[in-house]
């Protein structure tokens, strides 16, 4: 793949203006893959600041990228002008703690946590991890308390924890966010799935979408659309709904903790994901609007597209 010599010299300014400089799909607030995110999770831990580049909004610098340090995958992390690798690689280092080392943080905390797998949970995972010889089951906690399972190989870096006969490997900064959770098997009129309930962690409340009308009526709960922009754009969010994309985690985050708030998506599965991030940041009053804005359209406004 050739480079030409413009978009080297806008990579390269690039690079020495920013010791630290993530090119990504999306933003640091605003990941647009599960690996930029993941790699923005990662460095969040340990940077206050660092530069990222949206290399979905400059297809120049997307394909240069690849090209000018040969490495054929986004994300990409440089330090110092060097290029240190994607998106495995920044996990692995900061397994390691060889992350830590290149950015001058402490060594990170390899405590392992205290979890309890249910009865149920443990044997929905049996069964699910049945033939995965070779895999191990790992669980990352994000800071804004996202969390994900996964099957992948172990590494000599993990930290392992056994409740109920099951494994599960953290990385060091999931381990400490993992404290004292409990993970369980549950079913929702959306489904069945594991669920984390962490330490102090509210209930979460339902609400139908009559219900939600009369809060919204009343103007006493705050309404967070959480779909993604194609949906958005399929059915447009309702007038008074906040949009979790716009805002951001972080913005919403620094709501009072008493704040009533209902989450919205296009069924109520991943609203309730989002709900279950906010209730363990300590949220008293957190809903999840059942059936979302399929329901909405529905029961409630039948001009409201459904799709």
């Amino acid at each position: 793949m050739s480079l030409d010599s413009a978009t080297r010299e806008r990579i390269e300014s690039l690079l020495q203006n920013h010791r630290v400089v993530l090119f990504m799909k999306g933003t640091r607030q605003q990941p647009m893959c599960g690996f930029s995110a993941a790699a923005t999770n990662t460095l969040n831990e340990l940077l206050p600041e660092y530069h990222t580049v949206n290399v979905l909004e400059d297809p120049e610098i997307r394909e240069g990228i690849k090209a000018y340090g040969d490495w054929p995958t986004i994300p990409q992390l440089y330090v110092g002008g060097e290029l240190v690798g994607g998106a495995d690689i920044i996990r692995q280092m900061y397994a390691s703690g060889e992350l830590h080392t290149l950015f001058g943080a402490a060594a990170p905390d390899r405590t392992p946590p205290e979890i309890t797998i249910t009865d149920k949970a443990a044997e929905a995972i049996r069964q699910g991890t049945a033939n995965a010889q070779g895999l191990a089951l790992h669980l990352e906690i994000g800071p804004d308390h996202s969390a994900g399972f996964q099957l992948a190989p172990g590494s000599d870096h993990d930290i392992v924890v056994s409740s109920n006969g099951i494994e599960v490997h953290f990385d060091p900064g999931s381990a400490q966010r993992a404290k004292g959770i409990v993970i369980d098997w549950v079913s929702t009129v959306q489904g069945e799935g594991l669920s984390l309930k962490f330490p102090g962690a509210q209930e979460i409340g339902t609400l139908t979408v009559q219900q939600l009308k009369e809060r919204l009526a009343a103007g006493d709960i705050t309404l967070v659309d959480v779909r993604p922009a194609h949906g958005r754009a399929a059915a447009a969010p309702l007038p008074q709904a906040r949009i979790l994309d716009e805002e951001g985690y972080e913005t919403l985050a620094n709501l009072p903790k008493d704040t009533a708030i209902a989450f919205i998506c296009h069924h109520g599965v991943s609203s309730r994901g989002v709900a279950e991030r906010f209730a363990a940041h300590g949220f008293t009053k957190i809903y999840n609007v059942e059936g979302g804005m399929d329901a909405w359209a529905r029961d409630i406004d039948p001009t409201v597209p459904r799709y």
